[in-house]
């Protein structure tokens, strides 16, 4: 954790933003960088501007304009669009954090709760940090009311909150379920199972995690079928595995 730490002195932004008191709240910021025009289009299209410059404080991840670009063609003209401003405001709050969390901070946490509502999974890689599976770029750009860390991809909320509570479920469910499958109970190994199973269905879409969805009632259909509890165990426990592979 210290290497991880150390590293981030790398990407710290050095000079008049981080030279006394910074003078410029979060926006006019991001404005100054000339990085981050969809951006700002983004926060003034949704209506944010004066809460960005508002007391806070706030920590924001900021996609610069080349992460917007790697959207889908017509993805940014449309979230742009009047009649989609809730949409682009709930992309937006996504990207803020209440409070001012520097990098050293950053990398202690797991996750952290956005102004969106929803959680940001935080995880440390190589010398720098991971936002869900954006890239920390520069880190702890200091302004009047808040920080600012650059990211290399736009977050987008809800698909994979959905997926990361999947992958929770199943990782509790081979947790508790393998030391029984080993002991020999294998009828309350598949029990644990076909319900852990039950519980991603429940609470996906084939719309926020596809894969586990149809993994998931193609396993059940199939473990049901079968009289076998030891059967029935391998059946979803190779379900299982599939899904958390395709995660990764």
């Amino acid at each position: 954790m210290k290497r991880i730490i150390t590293s981030f002195t790398s990407l710290l932004i050095i000079g008049s933003l981080l030279s006394g008191a910074p003078k410029k709240d979060i926006v006019d910021t991001a404005v100054g960088a000339g990085s981050f025009k969809t951006l700002v289009a983004a926060v003034k299209a949704a209506g944010l501007v004066d809460t960005l410059k508002g007391k806070g404080p706030f920590t924001v991840f900021a996609p610069t304009d080349e992460a917007f670009a790697k959207l889908p063609k017509g993805t940014v003209e449309s979230l742009l669009k009047p009649e989609n401003k809730q949409k682009l405001v709930s992309i937006l709050t996504y990207h803020v954090v209440a409070g001012k969390v520097k990098a050293k901070k950053a990398a202690k946490l797991d996750s952290a709760k956005t102004v969106n509502g929803a959680e940001i999974t935080i995880k440390p890689s190589g010398n720098t940090l991971l936002i869900n599976k954006s890239k920390v770029v520069k880190a702890d750009i200091m302004t009047s009311n808040g920080v600012i860390h650059v990211i290399d991809a736009v977050l987008i909320p809800g698909s994979k909150k959905s997926a990361s509570h999947t992958n929770e479920i199943i990782e509790k469910a081979i947790h508790h379920g393998v030391p029984l499958f080993n002991s020999g109970h294998h009828s309350k190994t598949a029990a644990v199972y076909m319900k852990a199973g039950h519980q991603v269905l429940g609470q996906c879409s084939s719309k926020t995690c596809p894969v586990a969805m149809k993994t998931i009632k193609t396993a059940l259909h199939k473990a049901s079928s079968e009289r076998c509890p030891t059967s029935q165990s391998w059946i979803m426990r190779k379900a299982f595995d599939h899904i958390l592979a395709s995660a990764n």
